[in-house]
């Protein structure tokens, strides 16, 4: 059974999941008016991904007779200067979220709740390979530069990491 702090932690994870999904919707949005059909594409799967997550925390919190309350979501940004702007807004972002996890996983062990502790090593796993995947795609924008050509480039080689970008498998669900 949950405390209702850790109840109160658990679904403000829920709807900064949820937030994360519309912020990466909404970047989505502003790649494809801008003409870049492969960051769009990466975007959009990164918001599914972020609604898979919010799930995942709604169908434990559920499972441990907790109640999930979704809550108000702020609307997200929908300017950026540039793509640039877009992945470190999003590298900036799940450096909170990996803190937020971070902090609930403390708090699980402080209430040595290690069923909850337990499922949220998968999140700690994720917002690993979350923080890898954007600084790599930051660092391939500092490489190549947005001029000229270089957008294309950056546009061509996000497109290919949407095929090859998984959440890790620890067999559960």
């Amino acid at each position: 059974m949950l405390s209702e702090h850790m109840l109160d932690c658990l679904n403000d994870q829920i709807n900064l999941e949820f937030y994360s999904a519309n912020l990466y919707l909404q970047m989505s949005s502003w790649c494809e008016f801008k003409g870049l059909d492969g960051c769009a594409g990466f975007m959009k799967s990164h918001a599914d991904e972020e609604m898979e997550h919010m799930t995942r925390l709604f169908s434990y919190v559920n499972e441990t007779g907790g109640l999930a309350r979704l809550g108000q979501v702020d609307a997200p940004p929908f300017e950026f200067d540039s793509v640039a702007d877009v992945f470190q807004q999003t590298l900036e972002h799940e450096v909170h979220v990996t803190g937020k996890i971070n902090q609930l996983a403390k708090t699980s062990q402080d209430e040595n709740n290690f069923s909850t502790f337990n499922f949220l090593q998968w999140y700690v796993a994720e917002q690993h390979e979350e923080e890898k995947l954007f600084r790599s795609i930051l660092d391939k924008i500092a490489m190549i530069g947005l001029d000229g050509s270089g957008l294309f480039f950056i546009d061509q080689e996000v497109a290919k990491l949407t095929k090859t970008s998984h959440a890790p498998d620890t067999g559960t669900a």
